[in-house]
């Protein structure tokens, strides 16, 4: 029987600077990785929402994600539901154990990639994970066999007895993965697993994932990538600003974007009267005007193009660019939004 997870009503307000790994808002200086900034002079915030009511069920077996751009409050749930970063309210619950009233229970139960690599570097690959193992009592034989298949399975073999502290980025998160999976845990947590891999290692890991789900265990992964949203993941929640603004399969969310395509027209100027006319226009679903900006959400993509730029003429406006995006993940962030998901 699988292990499920379940938040309901998750609230998180920070009252100081949050760590590097659980930020989940904005702060000075960008959203990049949520680094907290003083500027000089200026007045501390006290209360910065992380989570506001985030409310999840993901299921035993399931490969869930969260998605969505940095400072959203993805790395702050999984703080939570990891026992790193304390609620201000709500609940959280790793299968029958209350993440924080019962921390030891949960934490037998769950393996965790943080989103920076946090290895011990005075240690070789293979006693980091021969150490991790000893901590859940994990028999010496066993362990050695476990250390052995997960040092070849992430093609780690050659360097296994090599001091980490001369790894690149890549090998440190695949020995991060194969830490996490030493003693076997039946929900993973993968904090932006992929972020700063070569498409060689990003390919390698999903695969090992995948794998690893179809033994029966439950994955929850956080990104902003839209391609690992779309494959890995059975359902994906589109979280910002604190909040899930859209959950379902990668297909359903696809589906529900009006009219499907968007194109996206730069202009020298957007009149009135050529809003009314891309409106009219058939398929067409919805039109947004930002600045000299024009989103058209339609059935058909490529077609529309000949009527938009006829339009355009008509309307006295100068059609400088044209993009057409097909149905994605991107496309329903930007509809909720008015963003991007990498803004």
């Amino acid at each position: 029987m699988g292990v499920g997870i379940r938040t309901h009503e998750l609230r998180k307000v920070f009252t100081t600077p949050p760590p590097l790994a659980a930020a989940g808002a904005r702060f000075a200086g960008g959203g990049g990785g949520g680094l907290f900034k003083k500027k000089k002079d200026a007045k501390p915030n006290p209360n910065i929402v992380a989570l506001d009511g985030v409310s999840l069920e993901v299921a035993p077996g399931e490969i869930f994600g969260l998605l969505g751009p940095n400072g959203a409050g993805k790395s702050t749930t999984v703080g939570i539901l990891t026992t790193r970063v304390r609620p201000t309210s709500g609940e959280a619950y790793i299968g029958p154990y209350d993440a924080w009233k019962q921390q030891v229970d949960a934490k037998r139960l769950i393996g965790v990639v943080q989103q920076r690599p946090n290895l011990d570097f005075s240690l070789t690959a293979r006693e980091i994970l021969l150490f991790h193992a000893a901590y859940y009592g994990i028999s010496g034989a066993e362990r050695h066999e476990r250390a052995n298949r997960l040092l070849d399975q992430f093609q780690l073999t050659p360097r296994a007895d090599d001091m980490t502290r001369g790894f690149s980025g890549g090998m440190m998160q695949r020995l991060s993965v194969a830490r996490a999976l030493m003693h076997d845990p039946q929900v993973l947590f993968l904090d932006e697993p992929s972020t700063g891999l070569d498409p060689q290692t990003r390919l390698l890991l999903w695969g090992i994932v995948r794998e690893y789900n179809e033994s029966g265990k439950t994955i929850l992964l956080t990104t902003h990538n839209m391609e690992e949203a779309d494959t890995m993941c059975h359902r994906v929640a589109i979280v910002d600003h604190g909040k899930v603004i859209a959950l379902g399969t990668p297909a359903e969310l696809k589906a529900s974007i009006p009219g499907g395509y968007l194109v996206q027209l730069k202009l020298s100027a957007v009149p009135e009267s050529l809003i009314e006319k891309l409106k009219s226009l058939s398929g067409v679903t919805e039109v947004r005007a930002t600045g000299n900006s024009v989103d058209i959400y339609a059935g058909r993509g490529g077609s529309l193009i000949g009527e938009v730029a006829a339009a355009a003429a008509e309307n006295s406006a100068d059609l400088h660019d044209v993009h057409i995006a097909e149905p994605s993940l991107e496309n329903l962030f930007l509809h909720h939004t008015g963003r991007s998901l990498r803004q």
